[in-house]
């Protein structure tokens, strides 16, 4: 890797996923002001997500699409076959 590209300001950050309320702990550079109290006692900077692994239909199997302007059945309508 080439020297003085990277940051190295990387801390333990929680990500939650807010679809489903998951979260876990990584690390990260993105900075926050939000904190939150951690499994082990401890306080972090919380990054909050619309969507993760644990809630999209990819990694979960599950045919459920997030919708949240109805784009999916305008879609749908407009280039359905007509019988």
């Amino acid at each position: 890797m080439k020297k003085g590209i990277h940051p190295d300001n990387y801390r333990f950050v929680v990500f939650k996923d807010m679809s489903n309320g998951t979260t876990f702990m990584s690390k990260s550079t993105a900075n926050t002001k939000e904190t939150i109290l951690w499994e082990d006692g401890k306080e972090y900077p919380i990054i909050k997500l619309e969507i993760s692994n644990t809630s999209h239909p990819f990694y979960t199997g599950k045919n459920i699409l997030v919708d949240t302007a109805g784009r999916i059945d305008k879609f749908k309508k407009r280039y359905a076959k007509k019988d």
